[in-house]
């Protein structure tokens, strides 16, 4: 096997240091250029959400114009989602599965290089609309027409200009390259494993990114084809979604959430496969029930697929329809807490270790948790009718984007930040980072409950005085630069421990799973002769010999 023809990633290029990054094909380089542009936009993202919070503050304040602050609202959840946090997802997928999996690069590495670039220039055309969304003599024309885009907001009539040009064809492009990294993970597990690593023993980590790749597969066309119609509309009279000509606008809102709820899964499903790698390590036990986490998993992708309309509660659903999706809503929380089950199972027990990946993860159990259960309350439809267009939801939906998604991200980056850099991150700095965030977490959305529970509507940009939402909104945006601050401590820990942090080693966490094999970082090639398995944890096999407990087929 060592003599086999190294991939394409493997032949250095002739155009220098620069010229290797921009046209590699190496899934290690490519993964690292994914997360390195999500951080980007996380920071701008940040920013964003900073200068709205300034602007909620206080009642009636001026600080940003009404047009100014549906911008930042739009460029706010659209980055998130598409620039943040599938990127960044994305990346992890790219570096860590072939070496999970025992292979040398991507099934498709040509593919992969493409499906990067196109997601590039998704995110920078949308925020080109920044300088060119009404022409260049009209700077500052971004998308003003929230994430989701609802019509009659995308109608030429309530949006002169190109900027909700901008952002559906960055989108129509990102998707495009969401649809091609997809790809090649559902062929590159299913394809390229090493010898021995039959399904049974896959990492989680695989599993998940194969059932994330699935439903990516299915959910961007939806969203796809409302971006071709909505472009028709505006430029052809497609009429689509004009009521006055015969159009629908409710059509755009189940293309939209077709996509949009199971995107949530495309997102927490990669997360749960970091918390299902890093609890285990610092717990020192296998994972509790591993059929049932992978069950859970294919479970979740296939009922994420029919919840859909529990966004639209409020849109005048016949009742039967109304039925039907509190019904698989409510379903979705049977695989979600046998995860939460089987984690917790880990760790009953286990000689737990505290550092930092382990922090972040047990922070994101709890968050979770608290997240599907204010998701239980807003599947019931009376409830939802309530409080579907209040502040409630929007700190449900930054419980599971920031307490679940983010905790797990920060978990990973901790954990496998040795592997990619050679470097351990600092544990100081680390445990500050967290409970700073930690903090800074519960004073915005815990906080953001109340106002919604005591009538305040999303989407506004400022409110009246004696409505009883000046002290809530000004708590929140005093968690919020916590937070900020939390994201300062951890970038410069990134950028101080890639230059002076501890050497690692190949594996600083006593680990079991085929990256900690090789050298830290791994060298392009990855495996100078591809292993072979005997068990799910083959490293650990390795390693441990004598102990009989681990070895099992």
């Amino acid at each position: 096997m060592a003599s086999e023809t190294l991939p394409l990633a493997g032949r250095r290029s002739s155009l220098g240091v620069v010229g290797e990054w921009l046209f590699t094909a190496d899934h290690k380089k490519i993964g690292l250029m994914y997360i390195v542009y999500a951080l980007l936009f996380l920071v701008v993202m940040g920013i964003e959400a900073i200068l709205m919070r300034i602007q909620l503050s206080h009642p009636e304040s001026s600080f940003l114009s009404p047009q100014v602050f549906n911008r930042l609202f739009t460029m706010h959840g659209t980055t998130g989602v598409f620039f943040v946090a599938m990127p960044i997802l994305f990346g992890f997928g790219n570096y860590l599965v072939p070496l999970m999996i025992g292979a040398r690069d991507m099934a498709f590495p040509r593919l992969n290089a493409f499906s990067l670039w196109m997601t590039v220039f998704g995110g920078l055309l949308l925020y080109s609309s920044f300088f060119a969304g009404g022409g260049f003599l009209h700077a500052g024309s971004a998308p003003d027409v929230g994430w989701f885009a609802y019509a009659p907001l995308t109608a030429p009539a309530f949006s002169p200009g190109h900027s909700t040009d901008y952002w559906a064809l960055s989108l129509l492009v990102a998707g495009v390259g969401s649809i091609g990294g997809a790809i090649n993970f559902v062929a590159t597990i299913l394809g390229m494993r090493c010898p021995g690593m039959t399904l049974g023993r896959m990492p989680l980590l695989a599993w998940m990114n194969l059932v994330m790749g699935g439903l990516v597969l299915v959910t961007i066309s939806p969203l796809t084809a409302a971006q071709i119609m909505l472009t028709i509309d505006r430029y052809w009279g497609g009429h689509f979604f004009d009521v006055a000509a015969g159009g629908a606008p409710i059509l755009w809102m189940h293309f939209f959430w077709i996509f949009g709820h199971p995107e949530v899964y495309v997102l927490i499903i990669p997360c749960f496969a970091f918390i299902s790698e890093v609890v285990p390590v610092f717990s020192r036990k296998a994972i509790f029930g591993y059929p049932a986490m992978v069950a859970a998993s294919v479970g979740i992708g296939f009922v994420s697929l029919a919840v859909w309309a529990h966004h639209m509660f409020t849109v005048g659903l016949p009742s039967y329809g109304n039925a039907f999706f509190v019904f698989t809503t409510l379903m979705v929380a049977v695989p979600t807490g046998i995860k939460i089950f089987n984690w917790l199972a880990t760790l009953w027990g286990g000689k737990i270790r505290f550092a930092t990946p382990m922090l972040f993860a047990v922070g994101f159990l709890f968050q979770f948790l608290v997240a599907g259960l204010t998701g239980i309350m807003l599947a019931a439809a009376p409830f939802d009718w309530q409080l579907n267009n209040s502040y409630f939801v929007v700190a449900h939906f930054h419980y599971v984007i920031v307490g679940g998604i983010l905790f797990s991200i920060f978990a990973a980056f901790y954990y496998w930040y040795p592997k990619i850099t050679g470097r351990m991150l600092s544990e100081t700095l680390g445990k500050w980072h967290f409970w700073i965030f930690v903090i800074g977490f519960h004073l915005t959305f815990d906080f953001m409950h109340v106002p919604g529970l005591m009538g305040m509507p999303r989407r506004i940009y400022t409110y009246e005085p004696g409505r009883g939402w000046t002290i809530w909104n000004q708590i929140i945006s005093v968690g919020a630069a916590f937070q900020a601050v939390a994201i300062l401590i951890f970038v410069y820990n990134m950028i101080y421990s890639y230059f002076k942090g501890a050497v690692a080693g190949n594996d600083p966490w006593d680990a079991w799973t085929l990256e900690w094999a090789t050298s830290s970082p791994p060298p392009v090639y990855n495996f100078a002769t591809i292993p072979t398995v005997r068990s799910r944890r083959p490293l650990w096999d390795l390693k441990h010999p004598e102990d009989p407990d681990w070895k099992y087929e």
